[in-house]
């Protein structure tokens, strides 16, 4: 099959591409650095020529509210405009366990448009919800850091390894649309904080973790994050991944 990732060339994209390339499939990876841009819908057309899947691990370059918003609605827009002319057959979004459950949070709000746009698309879909990176942590704790502390609230999570949910994705994409949602998370829950303290004790910096419940992107979260019953659990553990990367 042709299947064009668009964010082919980002962190999950491209472990998408390559899964689908040791597959045998025809994988293009779509990017503005590849001349595809969804924003504008520069390239889409000669990309999704022949193509009988989409998946689109695209993310909005700001957290802010109204550019998240803008990104994601726009994009969709010239995306599924181009999806019905090349008469694509499946259309894959990756978007965010309990993302519906977060009405404060802006850029969850648009993930949810997101989504929401791909179910009114009338193109055939599959949407999988991951849990928080692993690869997100350290830069979660960069920004939230002032001196030698690290300053995190006690949020539940069940972050996940990448290279878990790009297999998640490549799965879903060379099977039938499911038409619904797949949850995916990692195999244990642990309060960001701790996250921050396993990062520390793995990679020593001369920083602390100081818990603070007001502190970062993640305070005042809802326990929504860790997905429910329905959650598919992959095996990687966030203490081996720090071993390995």
């Amino acid at each position: 099959m042709k299947i064009v990732v668009v964010g082919g060339t980002g962190l999950i994209g491209s472990q998408v591409v390559a899964l689908l390339r040791e597959k045998g499939h025809d994988a293009v990876a779509a990017a503005p650095s590849t001349g595809v841009d969804t924003l504008t819908g520069e390239g889409l057309a000669e990309a999704l020529k022949g193509a009988d899947v989409v998946v689109d691990v695209s993310n909005s370059p700001s957290f802010d509210t109204e550019p998240a918003l803008d990104f994601f609605t726009r994009s969709a827009r010239n995306l599924f405009a181009a999806e019905k002319e090349a008469g694509v057959r499946h259309h894959v979004g990756l978007s965010i366990v309990g993302v519906d459950q977060v009405p404060g949070y802006g850029y969850y709000q648009a993930k949810v448009a997101q989504e929401n746009a791909v179910r009114g698309s009338g193109v055939p879909f599959s949407i999988v919800r991951a849990t928080q990176f692993f690869e997100f942590v350290a830069p979660v704790m960069n920004m939230s850091t002032e001196g030698t502390q690290v300053r995190l609230p006690s949020t539940r999570l069940r972050p996940i390894a990448s290279a878990d949910v790009a297999a998640a994705v490549a799965e879903a994409a060379q099977g039938a649309p499911s038409n619904g949602i797949r949850n995916i998370a990692g195999p244990e829950v642990h309060g960001l904080d701790r996250l921050g303290e396993l990062t520390l004790a793995a990679k020593p910096d001369g920083r602390t973790v100081v818990t603070d419940e007001t502190a970062g992107l993640f305070a005042g979260m809802p326990d929504v994050l860790t997905g429910d019953g329905t959650a598919h659990h992959a095996s990687t553990r966030y203490e081996e991944w720090l071993k390995q990367n």
